[in-house]
């Protein structure tokens, strides 16, 4: 029996990471290469032309899995019976910009996309958000979406996940499938604590530590983390644009494992609904280490923190405070 096809939806599609993502969900990387999708398109009215151009290049891939195509600049066309929803669109800062000029943009996009996924979307409909800043932009979805079960409204740090795994890959000169369990936690942000302490390297002899076969802990510690976390500044001045491919690759990745479930003793960073684990204030969406079954995800319990971990995953935690008390802010 064929599948019927799940409804996809992508803000900001006629932009940088819509226009890589797209592709990749209509070839199947998103979902698997037997499930059947139809695409939402949602952009600004100025976009409405490019948004175009983007629909005629899908229909002219003729993707074999892509059973139709909604480009519109129409909220509530845009979400109606959509299944997964990728929030990509936002409005990015500026030079010479506030935080809180940015944060109030935000606040106010996000609670009107919010308010159309509410009363249009399928009832377990996924929400990932991508646009900056994810983890409070996602907040304030949840806010304004309240219908729509907390559990599945998260954001992407898979793409620092990703990140992370890449470095340790590079420095060890190992395929990045045979390294394993990093963790990102907290803040898509620059206070985001990238965490290898429990993480392992699959070798002839069985899974090794990363710290043991690293043996630099003054990388580790030091320029390991600080790439992660400021891997984004440094592509956008390499390339003078920011990371799409790498971003719409790692919004696949999120969906995908969260969807299928992720391979057993593996686990991947995702921002979720923090319930209180490894003492993070509640209420805060936040970077936790997580695996995926059955289409839910789970924070992963009992892993020991050092007293310099717990010192980063505070700080994380402490940013997210002061930007969902900002968002808040705006929101009066």
């Amino acid at each position: 029996m064929a599948k019927e096809p799940v409804r996809v939806l992508v803000t900001g599609a006629a932009g940088q990471i819509g226009y890589a993502l797209v592709p990749m969900i209509a070839r199947g990387i998103m979902l698997g290469a037997d499930q059947p999708v139809i695409l939402h398109m949602l952009d600004i009215p100025p976009a409405a032309e490019a948004l175009n151009g983007v629909k005629m290049e899908l229909i002219d891939a003729a993707f074999p899995l892509l059973k139709g195509v909604v480009a519109t600049t129409d909220a509530v066309e845009g979400c109606t019976g959509v299944n997964v929803a990728v929030m990509v669109g936002g409005f990015p800062r500026k030079e010479g910009m506030e935080r809180k000029d940015v944060m109030s943009k935000n606040v106010s996009i996000y609670k009107s996309q919010a308010a159309a996924l509410e009363k249009h979307a399928a009832p377990n409909c996924k929400v990932l958000v991508v646009a900056n800043p994810a983890n409070t932009n996602a907040l304030i979805l949840k806010e304004f979406a309240p219908s729509i079960p907390e559990k599945n409204i998260t954001c992407l740090t898979r793409l620092d996940h990703n990140r992370a795994l890449g470095q340790v890959s590079e420095r060890l000169s190992v395929p990045v499938s045979d390294v394993k369990n990093v963790i990102i936690w907290g803040n898509h942000s620059s206070t985001q604590y990238p965490d290898v302490n429990h993480a392992t390297v699959k070798t002839s002899s069985g899974e090794k530590p990363v710290r043991e076969l690293v043996k630099n802990d003054e990388w580790l510690n030091g320029e390991f983390i600080s790439t992660v976390q400021q891997r984004g500044a440094a592509i956008i001045k390499a390339r003078k644009l920011s990371s799409a491919l790498s971003a719409a690759s790692s919004a696949c990745d999120h969906i995908r494992d969260w969807v299928v479930g992720t391979p057993e003793g593996t686990f991947v960073s995702m921002g979720v609904y923090s319930d209180g684990s490894y003492n993070v204030p509640s209420g805060l969406i936040y970077s936790f280490p997580v695996t995926c079954r059955n289409g839910e995800w789970t924070i992963v319990q009992g892993l020991p923190i050092d007293e310099v971990s717990r010192k980063k995953m505070d700080l994380t935690a402490e940013e997210l405070k002061e930007e969902k008390d900002l968002a808040y802010s705006c929101l009066s």
